[in-house]
């Protein structure tokens, strides 16, 4: 859209011959840490159900209804905050307020929504297994509120 000039007109952005040279790394670490965070929330509740149900086809449809709402919210929050970097004036400042838009969107409809659970329901339990070379790792488990409290206090 930039460098091409595709659609740019349309959506009122600034055509300009190249991206700047920084802006591909901010996007990778921005984008690493929001679709991490969306991935924290869904994983999380569909490792819950799976443990209490060993139904892998439940528990992923029981994350993505429990926190479907939730992800979709944040995504469209980070979209419109996003496209305000975008109606800037600074070419830098579209550049990169357009590809955070696009991709935090694209990252809640098509991979937290679509591309995960498909993949998770495919995989079936094969997912959920850890080889032995990483055995080592410490046994995670969420401390329930029948469990007392670390170091002793209640």
């Amino acid at each position: 859209m930039f460098q091409k000039g595709w659609g740019h007109a349309v959506v009122g952005l600034q055509h300009t011959a190249t991206i700047e040279p920084w802006l591909p790394l901010l996007l990778f670490a921005v984008l690493f840490g929001l679709s991490m965070d969306y991935h924290v929330f869904l994983l999380s509740r569909i490792r819950e159900r799976y443990e209490e149900t060993q139904n892998n086809r439940h528990a992923v449809a029981f994350g993505l209804r429990t926190t479907g709402k939730l992800i979709t919210g944040a995504a469209l929050i980070m979209v419109v905050v996003f496209s305000g970097f975008a109606s800037a004036e600074l070419v830098e400042f579209q550049q990169m307020g357009f590809g955070l838009a696009i991709a935090v969107l694209l990252d809640a409809t098509l991979v937290r929504s679509v591309l995960v659970p498909a993949t998770m329901i495919v995989l079936g339990r094969l997912h959920w297994y850890l080889p032995a070379s990483l055995r080592w790792l410490p046994d995670l488990h969420r401390i329930r509120s029948t469990d007392p409290a670390p170091g002793g206090a209640v």
